[in-house]
């Protein structure tokens, strides 16, 4: 398939060979610390290898490690850098020499956040408190020498201000479950998205791909979903490269809210609706007993949707076979086992 109908078909009931969290087989591209990966690159010359980012996820994207002390020329092991408060401004300081790299590491930055725009990534992973990498609280020491945490890594905030849409995260909050899921469904959502619009598209196709994200959008910001249904009912008047960026930008805003049990349970009643001419009154019972126990917490998320996508495949329910919100990233990373 070519041009918009590539487009719609990755999202449609009549493609169930490739699953719905995929677009194409191009590369899944993240970047990511170095030193998250293993690889002995710390000042200290010593790693920061994380388990789940190497052994879960690592088989379903292609990693593009970063390392700005040591790309810059700082060498390993190095000394140590902090960040420091100067007047209105932040300077990236060594903590012995007193050496300031502030300059140098923000030419670096704006240099190395063009070439991976050009590798279209999908996300990006930080190590937290990195003077350099961490995305929030860093530490910042104040003109007494007091650390405050309240600063962004130098290379870190280069990166999200060029990117603003990028799913971006530090390892740490990626040890939360809810966290976790989030930002790997942003990261698969996002891959969707830049693949859609890459790709030629037409109005038609473009309702397509966000009536197939209707659950998901829902289940996360249903402010949101409203507000880009009424981006695409008033799309012939916009000028299409102002479209595509008032779609991406409210799509992936949508998706940074936590999606709430309750908001799933709302989702999953409307689901519920869907099967009521198609399943007996056993099996409608049955999958609204679970949709409760979810609700309550008895229950993970991934227990509902598994019945449901049972009985959408059996009763041939196209509407929801289309739904990327039943399946928004690989099951084999367990994430709705765990909320």
């Amino acid at each position: 398939m070519g041009g918009a109908g590539r487009a719609a078909g990755a999202i449609s009931s009549s493609s169930r060979r490739a699953p719905l969290w995929r677009h194409d087989d191009a590369p899944i591209r993240i970047g990511v610390s170095t030193c998250l990966l293993g690889q002995p690159v710390r000042w200290d010359g010593g790693h920061k290898r994380d388990p789940f980012l190497m052994d879960e996820l690592g088989p379903f994207v292609e990693w593009v490690p970063v390392c700005p002390e040591v790309e810059i020329g700082m060498g390993t092991p190095r000394e140590t850098v902090h960040l420091a408060r100067d007047g209105e401004g932040v300077r990236l300081v060594a903590h012995k020499s007193g050496a300031d790299w502030t300059e140098r590491m923000h030419t670096f930055a704006r240099r190395r956040v063009r070439e991976l725009e050009r590798l279209e990534l999908c996300g990006y992973v930080l190590k937290k408190n990195s003077p350099t990498c961490g995305l929030e609280r860093v530490p910042v020491r104040n003109p007494k020498g007091m650390p405050e945490k309240n600063g962004r890594g130098v290379f870190a905030d280069v990166l999200v201000t060029a990117s603003p849409t990028l799913p971006v995260e530090e390892e740490g909050r990626l040890h939360d479950p809810r966290l976790r899921e989030n930002w790997i469904e942003r990261v698969f959502a996002y891959r969707r998205l830049r693949s859609f619009f890459a790709e030629r598209w037409t109005l038609g196709s473009l309702v397509r791909f966000h009536t197939a994200h209707k659950l998901q959008l829902m289940a996360h910001s249903p402010r949101h979903y409203a507000e880009l249904g009424r981006v695409v009912a008033e799309a012939k008047a916009a000028p299409r490269g102002a479209l595509r960026e008032r779609y991406e930008a409210g799509f992936m805003d949508a998706l940074r809210h936590l999606a709430t049990p309750r908001r799933h349970v709302n989702v999953l009643q409307h689901v519920l609706g869907h099967f009521r001419d198609r399943l007996d009154a056993a099996d409608r019972r049955e999958l609204a007993a679970l949709v409760d126990d979810y609700g309550r917490g008895l229950l993970p998320l991934v227990v509902p949707i598994t019945l449901v996508r049972h009985h959408v495949q059996r009763a041939g329910v196209d509407y929801l076979a289309g739904q990327v919100y039943l399946e928004p990233h690989p099951k084999e990373l367990m994430l709705r086992n765990r909320v």
